[in-house]
């Protein structure tokens, strides 16, 4: 059986926006194998539109010799839209039409993970597809920016585990309430 893990990197505001401008003062090696064991433990990465876009621009171009960019571009990817047509960025397919549905069945069989996509992340919450959800709380406030929760429907979850960085990072994972 598969499932649907979220991880975003997000400040103690809130704010999961440009972590490039916030979130690499914090980066270490605890939260380098943090990253890692998320990204290991998927069969394929789950993108919104907005993020697959990003990454298909960035990495089919990036330095070959890095080891990172033949995982990026070897994984399987999976892009939520109804507006895109063509998923060129190499192993990627295009999830449309019944969402919700055709991510239940996927998860049948498949681990996923997402990178980003805060939009398809706080979607997937209210729909209750999210199994477990990583939020690597940074210690700063980034005062604007795109927040992770909005309005939007209430989800209740609970804490699974916490674990503090030696740079103040809180790593805390949440899954579905018991209803």
């Amino acid at each position: 059986m598969g499932s649907i893990t979220a991880s975003l990197f997000i400040s103690l505001d809130g704010v999961i926006e440009a972590p490039e401008t916030w979130h690499f003062d914090y980066f270490d090696d605890e939260m380098g194998a943090a990253v890692g064991a998320l990204m290991g433990s998927a069969d394929a990465t789950l993108f919104g539109r907005q993020t697959y876009d990003e990454m298909a621009a960035y990495w089919p171009a990036a330095d070959p010799q890095d080891p990172f960019t033949a995982q990026m571009n070897g994984a399987r990817k999976y892009v939520v839209s109804d507006s895109l047509t063509e998923a060129t960025w190499e192993n990627s397919s295009i999830i449309s039409g019944d969402v919700a549905a055709e991510l239940a069945a996927l998860k049948q069989q498949t681990r996923l993970g997402t990178t980003g996509s805060a939009t398809l992340v706080r979607w997937m919450l209210e729909q209750r597809l999210v199994d477990e959800l990583h939020l690597l709380v940074h210690p700063v406030v980034v005062g604007r920016g795109k927040k992770l929760f909005a309005d939007g429907a209430k989800v209740p979850l609970e804490l699974r585990s916490a674990t503090t960085f030696g740079s103040g990072v809180l790593h805390l994972v949440y899954g579905p309430a018991a209803d």
